[in-house]
């Protein structure tokens, strides 16, 4: 049993930050009955990559849920979807805001026949001047200024390689819901919360949305480098970049032992962070020519044992033997589908992999005979 077993979610939610916020949740036990239009949630159709024709995409975010395929425009399946509202501990949708009032599933509607219901909503730009933006993505990376962030100095702006305030949004519901559920059981009552990709991303870009609202500074692009720490960033080794990265004073002066510049700690223009931060174009062609000596993999096992953090850079499969060789066993399978673990850990109600991703009202049948029942 996991930690959200006997929760009931009405998953009304498709793409990305809705579905992978209720796989999470399924994950841990919760029974998370996903609704689907006709046609299938947009992700079915996203592809490449495929494994055995069905979208990789699609795979990733919708394991241990079941399906039903509801044309909210019938007045069977409208009340089938009324039904599992009313039943419901958990209503979770991205519709554009408003868009299920006029099928009887908006929260106040809902709500006055589930009291106890907690209704989560997901949108692009909130239910207020925004509400009639569409909530793409890559639109809030660009709209919040990550884009501004991200890439070479001399470059073009670059999006995220993932749909990054679309994860972030999907967690940020789940804290909410989790919240939600415990002032339920002290007031019996639910609530309805929001949350937005452009408010998720404002809170995400953390150290540079402060550097703006608390100093007045506008970031910019600095490629992989770091505004306020030095070295951050990958520097070329005799075969190849290596991310290196001296975090605090202790750390720079490890560095520099094993790079053989162990005096370099005492110059006063990079004795400290910030001086080395305000120095860091005098300090870089030392540490570079000193890391020319070695390959990255060399650097990587000296600088590890020495306690400096860095890293190799690698691809997607190369992350994933990395975690296996470190005993996190990063990959699972759900009814034969291998799919990446749930992130979290716990010492007595483990997250469970039973069902694979759902084909398109698999369980449909079954569904609608309960809600009858």
């Amino acid at each position: 049993m996991g930690p959200l077993d006997g929760l009931l979610v009405a998953d009304f939610s498709r793409i990305l930050a809705g579905p992978y916020a209720t796989m999470l949740l399924a994950d841990l036990g919760a029974d998370v009955i996903k609704v689907e239009g006709p046609g299938g949630d947009d992700t079915r159709t996203w592809m490449p990559p495929t494994r055995d024709g069905v979208s990789t995409y699609y795979l990733g975010i919708n394991r241990n849920k079941r399906s039903i395929a509801l044309d909210l425009r019938d007045p069977e399946d409208l009340a089938a979807a009324r039904e599992l509202a009313a039943r419901a501990d958990v209503f979770i949708e991205n519709f554009k805001p408003g868009g299920l009032a006029r099928f009887g599933l908006d929260y106040d509607t809902v709500s006055a026949g589930n009291a106890g219901v907690v209704y989560a909503s997901i949108s692009g730009f909130g239910s207020g001047a925004g509400a009639s933006l569409p909530g793409y993505d890559l639109m809030v990376q660009a709209i919040s200024g990550l884009m501004s962030l991200t890439g070479d100095p001399d470059g073009t702006p670059y999006r995220a390689g993932i749909s990054v305030f679309d994860v972030m949004a999907g967690m940020h519901a789940n804290i909410g819901i989790l919240a939600a559920l415990h002032q339920r059981t002290a007031t019996g009552c639910g609530q309805h919360i929001e949350v937005n990709l452009l408010s998720s991303a404002l809170s995400g870009l953390v150290n540079h949305s402060s550097g703006y609202v608390a100093g007045g500074t506008v970031p910019f692009r600095m490629g992989n480098a770091h505004p306020s720490l030095f070295p951050y960033e990958p520097l070329p080794t005799a075969d190849g970049e290596l991310i290196v990265i001296a975090g605090n004073d202790g750390q720079f002066r490890k560095l520099c032992a094993v790079l053989g510049l162990a005096d370099l700690p005492d110059d006063p223009r990079f004795g400290r962070n910030q001086d080395r931060t305000a120095n860091r174009e005098a300090l870089r062609p030392l540490l570079v020519e000193a890391l020319a000596a070695k390959g990255k993999d060399e650097w990587f096992a000296e600088l590890t044992a020495a306690g400096v953090p860095c890293a190799p850079i690698n691809t997607i499969d190369g992350g994933v033997a990395f975690a296996s060789s470190l005993g996190l066993d990063p990959v699972v399978s759900s009814g034969g589908v291998p799919g990446v673990r749930n992130p979290i850990t716990f010492s007595a109600t483990a997250p469970r992999y039973e069902l694979p991703p759902p084909g398109l009202d698999e369980h449909g049948e079954e569904i609608r005979q309960w809600l009858k029942s």
